[in-house]
């Protein structure tokens, strides 16, 4: 009876300090860097972090809405509102930790004035990028658009063309691949990073606003699981903003 009690009380003590399993997707730079930083922090309270990486920006979405993740972060708001709202999921945004600057490349050309007429523009495909790539299409004169300050711009919505640019829209991950089939290239920071290219050559760049800082996001039935709240708050800890400043140098902001 004595040996029964000892290996219950043994299998229990093992419990407890298991602790619990957190399965998390991630674009590699710089999200899943910072998750391998915090990784030791949380597994001294009890906390396995198993990191997923992924190279496009839907799967973790549908991955994380299906269950085969806790949580995942690779995205902003404006992304995640569109597809909820487009997959018919109820995604929750958790805590915002960094916002990547949204730049235009060229490995042809070192400034917007020597783009020829009908030069080739890469663009996101996703209807929130696309947007927000034509503002910035906008704002630097290369074209005009019914709203200028609308994120949700289409192409239909572009009123005039003067260098008659040849827009092709690709998907996020492969933007940083066509850089050099391409006259400019609208490139999202983590992309650029992974690649190699210095996000301070951008010929159009968007420092980044408070609207796309990148955040953890998780389910409405698990957002206050305690392994997701020491996760969220180990990501805003003043270890984590240094970590940041030091690591990306200014090429990525903390958002908190």
């Amino acid at each position: 009876m004595k040996k029964a009690i000892a290996i219950l009380a043994a299998v229990v003590a093992f419990s407890a300090h298991a602790g619990e399993k957190l399965v998390v997707g991630a674009t590699p730079v710089p999200h899943a860097e910072i998750l391998e930083f915090v990784k030791p922090e949380l597994a001294k309270e009890g906390v396995d972090l198993d990191i997923k990486v992924f190279t496009d920006f839907i799967q973790p979405n549908l991955q994380l809405a299906q269950k085969n993740l806790d949580a995942n972060y690779y995205q902003y708001r404006p992304f995640l509102d569109d597809f909820n709202k487009t997959r018919h999921t109820d995604l929750v945004p958790v805590v915002g930790i960094h916002i990547e600057p949204f730049g235009a490349y060229s490995t042809r050309y070192k400034s917007l004035a020597e783009l020829p007429d009908g030069a080739s523009v890469a663009i996101p495909n996703d209807p929130v990028n696309t947007g927000r790539a034509l503002v910035l299409l906008a704002e630097s004169g290369l074209i005009k658009l019914k709203d200028p300050s609308n994120p949700q711009s289409t192409e239909r919505d572009i009123t005039d063309n003067p260098k008659h640019l040849k827009i092709r829209e690709l998907e996020g991950a492969l933007l940083a691949r066509a850089v050099k089939q391409v006259d400019l290239a609208f490139i999202f920071a983590n992309y650029a990073l992974e690649a190699g290219i210095d996000t301070k050559s951008a010929l159009i760049v968007e420092k980044g606003k408070d609207l796309y800082a990148e955040f953890l996001v998780a389910r409405p039935d698990n957002i206050q699981d305690p392994g997701i709240q020491k996760l969220a708050k180990v990501l805003n800890s003043p270890e984590v903003r240094q970590f940041i400043l030091t690591r990306y140098k200014g090429e990525i902001a903390p958002a908190f």
